[in-house]
């Protein structure tokens, strides 16, 4: 079946699975998309850090965490999270404020939010204690009765627990749903162009936005006139409003303009980039036939660490003769088969996965040491592997959609772990334009 043009511009080409897509549509309503953190550590009553169980509805993480710490009057630094949910979604997850009182979140009240209070500790959440997530995901709108799409869900289940799991690709969040440029800036950014990066950022029209904002950065493409440009641009695009401040006041300063972004932002794009050519990497392998459950000579190979989590720190290449041994470990989920997301001291495998991982660099004239950034070296990156397989074994149930007509909804119950893509597993069901997903 064909990839939406979209998904091919992220560098995936291909499903992993052969069956008909159901079509219909997610997020409907707020709780049809319920997400719920999985985290690996417990709490105490002693230390600095209150931390709290969020449930919120249709908040942005960021825009909640800014929003209590005006309400506290404290730095938002003070306020910890293991990791960032969707808006619109029903999220459960934990957070840390430093050196605040338990009393004091009795006083706040805020609209679809909840807070409890689980207890205190030594230490903040952190990224780290992320483990994964549990989703419940409802797809409305299906045109097609329930026993007919019970078929077609159930064909599609059993290929995915045949292939022990589906491709761990990056998905469309990783490039920006509306907005995939993410990856175009970072490679911008590692061929040492940042007036090219800066300008793709804050000018590059793409075809689903608002007709306004098409317009607005049509004109600074066009003239490079960022006064004009923040007269134009609507006060949301807060990024590229700040980007074009900062080049009235330092003119030609493009990398400078980076600077005034969020850090956890402007590391994105050279990440973003990394995750196209893994997803072009992860295809190409997939189309060659080689499996991603069962590893071949030339392989790397990462070993899961102490929470049974993948760790791309501790890997080993496959030869012929641990081949046997290794893919043991791998059937027992204790090892796992990775691809390259490149950098500037790359660790190519070897064998026909080495490749395939060569020839994708080549092809793409990838700048291996435009990785180490210079001008901002919070942006290099020295490269790093990723687990190939996401291995996930979803229960479905369908039925009657109740808020559409002779139309039919699937249930969804399953597990992820942690920077992995909800996406990547609807997509194999769904087979449509991710913008129906996002």
């Amino acid at each position: 079946m064909e990839v939406p043009e979209i998904e091919k511009n992220i560098g995936i080409s291909l499903y992993s699975t052969d069956t008909e897509g159901l079509g219909g549509k997610l997020r409907q309503e707020v709780e049809d998309f319920i997400v719920k953190e999985i985290t690996n550590r417990e709490e105490g009553q002693e230390g600095k850090y209150l931390i709290l169980e969020l449930i919120k509805r249709n908040w942005d993480t960021h825009h909640l965490t800014r929003t209590l710490a005006k309400i506290l009057q404290i730095s938002q630094k003070r306020i910890s999270i293991a990791g960032t949910k969707d808006k619109r979604a029903l999220t459960t997850q934990k957070i840390s404020i430093f050196d605040i009182d338990a009393s004091i979140i009795e006083n706040i009240h805020l609209k679809d939010v909840k807070l409890n209070v689980l207890g205190r500790s030594r230490k903040s959440i952190e990224i780290g204690n992320l483990w994964g997530n549990d989703f419940i995901i409802t797809i409305r709108d299906i045109p097609s009765f329930p026993r007919e799409a019970k078929k077609l869900l159930e064909k599609t289940t059993n290929e995915i627990l045949f292939q022990s799991g589906i491709p761990n690709f990056f998905g469309i969040q990783r490039f920006g749903s509306i907005r995939p440029v993410t990856h175009l800036v970072g490679k911008a950014i590692v061929e040492g162009d940042f007036e090219k990066a800066a300008l793709l950022y804050i000018a590059e029209p793409f075809p689903d936005e608002p007709a306004e904002i098409k317009k607005a950065r049509q004109l600074v493409k066009e003239t490079r006139d960022f006064r004009e440009g923040l007269k134009s641009y609507p006060l949301r695009l807060g990024h590229e409003r700040a980007m074009m401040n900062h080049l009235i006041a330092n003119q030609n300063d493009f990398a400078g303009a980076f600077r005034v972004l969020p850090k956890n932002l402007y590391t994105l794009f050279v990440h973003g980039y990394q995750s196209y050519i893994y997803n072009k990497i992860l295809c190409r392998r997939i189309e060659r036939s080689l499996p991603l459950n069962q590893a071949i000579e030339g392989d790397i190979v990462c070993f899961k660490n102490n929470a049974g989590l993948p760790d791309s720190s501790k890997t080993e290449e496959v030869t012929a003769e641990i081949m046997d041994a290794m893919n043991r470990l791998i059937k027992r989920k204790r090892a796992f088969i990775t691809a390259l997301l490149p950098g500037y001291k790359t660790e190519f495998a070897s064998g026909i996965p080495g490749e395939i991982e060569q020839e994708v660099i080549q092809e793409l004239k990838v700048p291996l040491k435009g990785f180490h950034v210079d001008e901002i070296p919070e942006m290099s990156s020295k490269g790093i592997r990723r687990e190939i397989l996401l291995q996930v074994e979803p229960k479905v149930e369908v039925a009657v959609d109740e808020l559409n007509a002779a139309k039919s909804k699937v249930v969804l119950e399953f597990m992820l772990p942690k920077g992995s893509y909800a996406t990547t597993l609807l997509r194999e069901y769904m087979k449509v334009d991710p913008l129906y997903m996002s």
